[in-house]
């Protein structure tokens, strides 16, 4: 069976599908060494899929990472040095651009761990609305938006990946999620396709 993977023969009910928008804040947009797309880039073509989701009427998710103290988020032992939770963080850095902190009906969720559903109430509030499919991008396409996308496979829904409104820290590691994982969770389009296909 040939692959579907013409817009013109898709579509998305605005009804049963939400926009989550992964981690585009202040400390994670700004951080340098990103690609293939720059910050800059996704934080574009998020804000044209929000502005295009609100206009439809459907559910749109603003997920930032934030923490109280530090010991609220994770903290394994690892062979990468580095600190998973070094406290205090800059001033402003759990904040969302500006771009996106302009929405004002989006449904804002604060997250402790790289995933957007374990610990908070994503899947609740899809379900109390009938929602049956979400439609992810933002940073980082290998980590927030790949955890996120595991646990939204496991919960039962259905998926768009945005290729062109997410990125990681390397070229390498974006095409191996897009290319390898995201085709066994759902449908990978770009921003215009996606916009084209809600109704």
């Amino acid at each position: 069976m040939e692959e579907l993977k013409s817009s013109e023969t898709e579509c998305m009910d605005a009804k049963k599908t939400a926009l989550v928008v992964i981690d585009l804040q202040n400390g994670i947009v700004n951080m340098p060494n990103k690609a293939p797309h720059t910050g800059e880039q996704v934080v574009q073509k998020g804000c044209s899929l929000v502005q295009a989701f609100t206009e439809k009427g459907a559910f749109v998710v603003l997920v930032r990472v934030s923490s109280l103290d530090g010991y609220d988020m994770l903290r394994p032992q690892t062979d990468l040095k580095m600190s998973a939770a070094a406290f205090p963080f800059p001033e402003g850095w759990d904040t969302l651009v500006p771009e996106l902190a302009s929405f004002k009906n989006a449904h804002v969720i604060s997250k402790r761990q790289w995933g957007a559903f374990f610990g908070t109430d994503l899947d609740l509030q899809l379900r109390r609305r009938g929602i049956d499919t979400i439609v992810l991008c933002g940073i980082s396409t290998s980590i927030g938006v790949d955890t996120t996308a595991r646990e939204a496979y496991q919960l039962g829904y259905n998926q768009f990946f945005v290729e062109d409104a997410m990125t990681a820290s390397t070229k390498e590691e974006h095409e191996y999620v897009c290319k390898t994982i995201f085709p066994r969770m759902g449908k990978i389009r770009s921003s215009d396709e996606v916009i084209s296909m809600l109704k």
